[in-house]
């Protein structure tokens, strides 16, 4: 899969509201190609999710 296909596949996850998934999605998506629109979307997910749930959510 390419870059884009795991970003896009992070994507979908995230919609769903599967972040775990979501997060391993965009971090493939960022091993391919560090520079890839996942990387930002995996960091913003990081933050989102180390604010709302701090309890649960221990990167």
């Amino acid at each position: 899969m390419t870059a884009q296909d795991w970003y896009l596949k992070g994507n979908a996850y995230r919609k769903q509201g599967d972040w775990k998934h979501a997060i391993d999605c965009y971090m493939e998506a960022e091993a391919i190609d560090p520079d890839h629109p996942a990387a930002e979307a995996r960091r913003m997910l990081d933050d989102i999710l180390s604010f709302y749930n701090k309890d649960a959510y221990n990167p």
